[in-house]
């Protein structure tokens, strides 16, 4: 079993930054991706940015170049580091840890059978 823990959430005026970090303990074992995701009020849950075992990265068009998703060396939390946020960021933002994620699904919820409490973030 897997936990996840978020923090770093708050409140930001439009073009500052956040940085969320994702604490994950329990059995993570080889091949795992780590996730985050966003849903904002009346929206569904999209996928923000990923990292895989081996590095990888992915991104959602509407971040990329402003999000980054990194994670410590022991590989035990994950990081969203976000800059030049704008309010359409606003959302509620969960962690997610699953296994087999590539290019084409890394962005499926159902990928991912381990979830963060969520950490509201809010652009005003």
């Amino acid at each position: 079993h897997v936990q996840l823990v978020e923090s770093g959430g708050g409140s930001v005026q439009a073009g500052g930054s956040l940085r969320l970090s994702c604490a994950a303990s329990g059995d993570i074992s080889g091949g795992y991706c780590m996730a985050w995701f966003r849903e904002a009020p009346g929206k569904g849950r999209e996928g923000v940015g990923a990292i895989n075992h081996i590095g990888s990265l992915w991104y959602a068009d509407s971040v990329k170049g402003r999000f980054t998703v990194s994670e410590d060396f022991a590989k035990t939390t994950v990081f969203l580091h976000m800059d030049r946020l704008t309010p359409e960021d606003t959302a509620t933002y969960y962690c997610a840890a699953g296994s087999g994620a590539n290019s084409d699904n890394w962005f499926k919820t159902s990928l991912y059978p381990y979830w963060g409490q969520g950490t509201q973030v809010t652009v005003s």
